[in-house]
C-alpha cells in the first residue's frame, strides 16, 4: 500500500499537481485567517469556508465581507480563484489525456491478474478477441495484448495493450506471473519456419517466467509440434492440419464446416465447452449423466475430459463412471445451467 501511495505521489508531483494544490492550500489558509481578522464575528473556521466558496467562485453568500479590507481581499481571492482553478483543470485534463495516450500507445504496464494474454495481432487475434467477448465466461475478463504495432487496435475498456515484440520484458509488463492463460499466435510477417521457431522461443520464455500459466500456441508445420512439447506448451493448435481436416470432412460430409463453426462460436447457435461435473453426478454412469443433463438442462454431453486440459474420451461407454476430476464436454445453447 505504501509503495502505491508513493507512486501516486510521485506521479502527481511530476505533473505539478502537488505544487498547485499546495499553493491553493496556502491561499485558503491565509485568506481564511485574514477574513476572520478583518470581519467582526467571523471565526477562523468560517473564514476557511468563505475562502473556499470564494476561491471556487461558488458564492453562497452566507458570509459577506462588510469592511473595506475584507472586500479588497475578496476581490483578490476571486481573481486568483479563476486563474488557479483554470490551471488545475488544465493540469488534470492534460494528465488524463496523457494517460489515455500512453494507454493507446501501449507504453504502460498491466496490473491485472487471472487474465488472458494474447501475443501478436492479426486477423486471427481479432477473431479470438471477438469470440472471447461473446462468451459470458470471458466477456468482462481482463485481456492483455502484446503486439509490435503503434496503437491499441480496438476500443475495449478491458483490453490492456503492451506495445513491442514478445520477449521477457514485454511479458513481464503484461504481468505474466499473475496470468491464467496465454495465447501465442504466429507472426504473419515472417516465413513459416521462422514463424514457428519464434513461437517455440516465446513458449520457452513463458514457461521460464510462469510454468503454471496455461499456454495455447499456434503452429503452421506439424513437424515443429515436438519442439513446442519440449518447451512444455499445454495445448498446441496446428492451423494447417486443422484446416486440412475440416476441408476433408466437408468434402465427404457436405455442410459439416458450418456445423463446426457454429459449435465453436459463442456469437450464435449452440456452444461447445467443458464444465466441471456437478457434485450430485460424481460416481454416476455416463448414460445417467447424459439423460439427466439432456432432460433437465437441454444440454448434450458427448465426451469426458480427464482433468482440465487432460486426455479426451469421446462418446464413453454407457457404464463409464464419472470421476470428481473429470470435465464434461457438452453442447448447449449457453453456459448457464438450470
Amino acid at each position: 500500500m505504501g509503495k502505491k501511495l508513493q507512486r501516486i505521489y510521485s506521479f502527481l508531483q511530476r505533473e505539478n499537481v502537488i505544487n498547485l494544490l499546495g499553493v491553493i492550500l496556502v491561499i485558503v489558509l491565509c485568506s481564511g485567517y485574514l477574513i476572520a481578522f478583518f470581519e467582526p464575528g467571523v471565526s477562523f473556521a468560517s473564514g476557511i469556508w468563505w475562502s473556499i466558496v470564494t476561491l471556487t467562485t461558488v458564492g453562497y453568500g452566507d458570509i459577506s465581507p462588510t469592511t473595506l479590507e475584507g472586500r479588497i481581499l475578496a476581490i483578490v481571492i476571486m481573481f486568483f480563484g479563476i486563474g488557479l482553478l483554470g490551471i488545475l483543470s488544465a493540469s488534470l485534463a492534460s494528465m488524463l489525456i496523457g494517460m489515455r495516450i500512453r494507454e493507446n500507445k501501449g507504453m504502460g504496464t498491466s496490473k491485472v491478474n487471472n487474465h488472458i494474454i494474447i501475443c501478436e495481432w492479426n486477423h486471427r487475434a481479432r477473431a479470438i478477441l471477438k469470440e472471447l467477448r461473446s462468451d459470458p465466461q470471458s466477456e468482462n475478463l481482463p485481456i492483455v495484448l502484446i503486439a509490435d504495432i503503434e496503437e491499441k487496435p480496438v476500443d475495449d475498456s478491458m483490453l490492456v495493450f503492451i506495445s513491442g515484440v514478445v520477449n521477457e520484458e514485454s511479458l513481464k509488463k503484461a504481468n505474466l506471473q499473475e496470468a491464467n492463460t496465454i495465447v501465442v499466435l504466429g507472426d504473419d510477417g515472417v516465413e513459416t519456419t521462422a514463424r514457428d521457431a519464434k513461437v517455440v522461443l516465446t513458449t520457452l520464455t513463458i514457461e521460464s517466467i510462469n510454468p503454471q500459466v496455461y499456454s495455447v500456441v499456434e503452429l503452421v508445420d506439424k513437424a515443429n509440434e515436438q519442439h513446442c512439447l519440449r518447451a512444455n506448451a499445454d495445448e498446441i493448435i496446428v492451423s494447417s492440419e486443422l484446416n486440412s481436416r475440416l476441408i476433408a470432412s466437408a468434402a465427404c460430409d457436405h455442410g459439416i464446416s458450418r456445423i463446426i463453426s457454429e459449435l465453436l462460436s459463442s456469437r450464435y447457435g449452440n456452444e461447445l465447452y467443458s464444465m466441471p461435473v456437478p457434485d450430485q453426478m460424481i460416481g454416476s454412469k455416463f448414460i445417467d449423466v447424459f439423460i439427466t443433463m439432456k432432460t433437465e438442462n437441454d444440454t448434450t454431453v458427448f465426451g469426458v475430459q480427464k482433468g482440465r486440459g487432460g486426455d479426451f474420451i469421446s462418446n464413453p461407454d454407457a457404464d463409464y463412471h464419472i470421476c470428481s476430476e473429470d470435465y464434461l464436454l457438452v453442447i448447449s445453447k449457453d453456459r448457464k445451467l438450470k
